[in-house]
């Protein structure tokens, strides 16, 4: 079936046309949107008006579409709230939108459950160092996916408290 395109003398249409494709494709953050939108040439006027209209009918919302990052980010892909923080703002969601989010996706998807797993995970797949220097690089590692150092800190030592001298030196910041 081939796809109706829109109107070239309907410029807002097109723009719309364009925005919906995207959006069904996936949820998109407005900034996102917007600049996809420029890039395939369409004016700055013309994007406002439709994104309005997207907003109007609930098809562009920021706030949903920080929630179901975050989400996704923490249960799916093994990150932690700073890296999914540093991600949304990034996107163009607003700090007080991206903290909201992401303490409902917090609320819902507990951290530690996803670090312990990603450590575990790590471990089994790195036999051959020493457990002391393995420690060592899964606090980095993990510090990397944006876990906060304390809460790394605390699990690696339940999770091995043979090897928790091999954190010595890896304090954690205070947050």
């Amino acid at each position: 079936m081939k796809r109706e395109s829109p109107r070239p003398d309907d410029p807002e249409r097109a723009a719309y046309v364009d925005a919906l494709r995207r959006l069904a494709r996936r949820d998109h953050s407005e900034q996102e949107l917007r600049l996809a939108l420029a890039r395939k040439g369409h004016d700055e006027g013309v994007i406002d008006r439709v994104a309005a209209k997207l907003r109007g009918e609930r098809a562009l919302d920021d706030r949903r579409f920080a929630e179901a990052y975050s989400r996704s980010r923490l249960s799916h892909h093994g990150l932690g709230r700073q890296r999914i923080r540093q991600d949304l703002r990034r996107r163009g969601v607003a700090r007080a939108t991206a903290e909201a989010a992401l303490k409902e996706a917090l609320a819902d998807v507990p951290e530690e459950q996803m670090l312990d797993t990603l450590a575990r995970r790590y471990w089994s797949t790195h036999p051959h160092d020493p457990p002391a220097h393995r420690v060592r690089k899964l606090w980095a590692f993990l510090v990397r996916r944006g876990f906060p150092s304390d809460v790394v800190h605390g699990r690696l030592r339940a999770l091995w408290p043979r090897w928790q001298d091999g954190l010595d030196g890896l304090e954690p910041d205070d947050e």
